[in-house]
Parts: structure tokens; C-alpha cells; sequence
């Protein structure tokens, strides 16, 4: 099971938000290609990044910082936050990011998920990020009417390489992952999925492996990894091989 730190961007910073709350940032780095060093040393094999102003805005906007990133890690990058459209798609992969996650465009505009599924296998993700069931969109601004499991089976045939679900309300609070619903939607799709929001301890993700579901291919990680709640070597001992 992958483990994936989480570095999020805003106004060039790494923070982490409490609930996805955009006025909760805590900054925890001034020099996010720094942290993502730090996090290559310590042994991880990806890192999951989100530009948090790109996803309300709606276009990139910490992409300095990401590139920065790509120049000095050689880890490969799972970016999200304001991919909207095939032309940034095109430069994200241009640019050297391995994998793009796409989450509101995956509700509003279905279609262009599969268009870039199709041109790029086994690099495109879908961010399903959700309040009470419920798909938020736009930077979390903007709950929909889809239910995370629904928008998990609309792509079930469209040869995404993984759903990254992430319940909001846990997200930034050390409460514990929803493995039930993660676990629903990996029991739903055969889609690998990755598990996000609430990782706060190691026995955390020691639930999330004894759940041992064979859909359930990683999980994110941040805020516990900054304030030392989780150990990075432990944690990677205990998920095993990546």
C-alpha cells in the first residue's frame, strides 16, 4: 500500500487546512521543494500535491512552487487543483507530473476525464472529495448533488488509474480515515482506490491495512506527518513495499 505525503500549496507555501476551510491554512513551510526533499529522503516513493488556490480559482496558481518541486525530487507527482481543461492537462504532463488528479471536472465535465484517460493510461485520477456523501466541487466550495459512490461508478469503465476519495469533514483533523466509505466505494468499482482525510495516528493506518481490502491501493497523508503525530519510517515499515 502506497503512502503518500500530502503537500499542499498556498500562496506558495506548503499548509495544511483544517475541514478544507481556506482561512484554517497553517503554513508548516516557506519552501515546499524543500519539504519534498525532506519527504524523498525519509523513503517515500510518490508525492500527492494539490494547489488549493488553483482549486477555487480555477487554474493554476502555485505552479512555480510545483515546478520547483519536479526540479528538485525525483519522486513522481500526483497534482490536483484547478486542472479544468486538456490544455492543462497537457502542460502538467509536459512539465514532468506523472499522474493528474481531476475532481471537479469529473462532475461538471465527464467526458474530457475520459479524453485524457484515453491519450494518457494509468495517469489520470479521480479526486472525489466529499461532504456528507455528497461531491464538493470547486475547491470544496460547492457541494453537488452526486453521491461519492455514483461518481465512483461513472468512471468505471473509463481506465482511470485510481480514485482518490477524501471525506472533507475529517480532512486536517486527526480524527481517523472513513474507512467505511472508503471501503464501500473500493467495494463498488474496480477502480484502485486511495484513502484521504483524517490520518492522525498510526493506529490509524494500521486500520486501514487490516481492513485488508485488495481495492485499496494508499493512502494520504499531511498534517500528522508535519507535527510528528506520524513517523514516516513507521509508517512506511508498517504499510510494507510500495
Amino acid at each position: 500500500m502506497i503512502l503518500y505525503p500530502a503537500i499542499d500549496l498556498k500562496g506558495g507555501k506548503c499548509v495544511r487546512l483544517l475541514r478544507g476551510a481556506m482561512e484554517s491554512a497553517t503554513v508548516f513551510n516557506d519552501d515546499p521543494a524543500g519539504q519534498a526533499a525532506s519527504f524523498q529522503a525519509l523513503g517515500f516513493s510518490w508525492l500527492h500535491i494539490v494547489d488549493l488556490d488553483g482549486a477555487v480559482e480555477g487554474g493554476a496558481r502555485n505552479a512555480a512552487a510545483v515546478g520547483e518541486i519536479l526540479k528538485r525530487t525525483a519522486l513522481p507527482v500526483q497534482l490536483g487543483g484547478g486542472i479544468r481543461d486538456r490544455a492543462a492537462i497537457e502542460r502538467w504532463f509536459e512539465a514532468g507530473v506523472k499522474r493528474v488528479i481531476l475532481g471537479t471536472v469529473a462532475v461538471k465535465e465527464p467526458q474530457l476525464v475520459r479524453e485524457a484517460a484515453r491519450a494518457h493510461p494509468g495517469c489520470v485520477a479521480v479526486g472525489i472529495d466529499a461532504k456528507a456523501g455528497r461531491v464538493a466541487v470547486s475547491g470544496w466550495g460547492e457541494v453537488t448533488d452526486v453521491s461519492a459512490r455514483d461518481l465512483a461508478h461513472r468512471f468505471e469503465d473509463a481506465g482511470v488509474a485510481a480514485l482518490i476519495y477524501t471525506d472533507i469533514a475529517r480532512d486536517g483533523t486527526g480524527l481517523g480515515l472513513n474507512i467505511e466509505e472508503t471501503a464501500a466505494i473500493a467495494d463498488a468499482v474496480s477502480i484502485p482506490v486511495i484513502a484521504s482525510g483524517g490520518v492522525g495516528s498510526l493506529d490509524d493506518l494500521r486500520a486501514l491495512k487490516q481492513r485488508a481490502h485488495p481495492n485499496i491501493a494508499g493512502v494520504v497523508c499531511g498534517r500528522a506527518l508535519y507535527d510528528g503525530r506520524v513517523d514516516a519510517a513507521a509508517a512506511l515499515t508498517l504499510l510494507g513495499p510500495c
